[in-house]
């Protein structure tokens, strides 16, 4: 009986969510953000809020990317497509978080710099 509930609790944690690691995964997209867009020329975050929104909204679009057309936006994780992919998103992020600005060069330059950091710092942060 009691390996029985230790299957159900493990099934159970399995489908919940778990806050502690979302907000670990979202401080660590920050940081990676952050570092990507102090070394992106053409590539500028106003504020902190602006940096943890665009991290979030980075986070989202990868996720319904990855949903509709199968692909992960890593720009090493699925080459040139994950790279394009990955270039496109954040470009697109400056049109929903108020203080997030990239032109098309540093997207494409913030896309290789994000893919090398998120390489360096443990854990998936797009």
């Amino acid at each position: 009986m009691a390996e029985r509930e230790r299957k159900d609790d493990a099934r159970q944690a399995e489908g919940s969510i778990n806050i502690g690691g979302i907000i670990m995964r979202l401080i660590v997209a920050a940081v990676v953000l952050g570092i990507t867009a102090f070394l992106t020329p053409g590539f500028r975050i106003e504020g902190i809020w602006a940096l943890l929104i665009g991290a979030a909204v980075l986070a989202i679009l990868d996720y319904f990317v990855a949903k509709l057309i199968g692909v992960e936006a890593s720009p090493f994780g699925k080459g040139i497509v994950g790279f394009i992919t990955a270039a496109v998103i954040i470009y697109a992020t400056q049109y929903f978080v108020t203080g997030f600005n990239v032109t098309i060069w540093g997207a494409i330059i913030g896309a290789l710099i994000f893919g090398i950091v998120d390489a360096i710092i443990p854990g998936r942060a797009m």
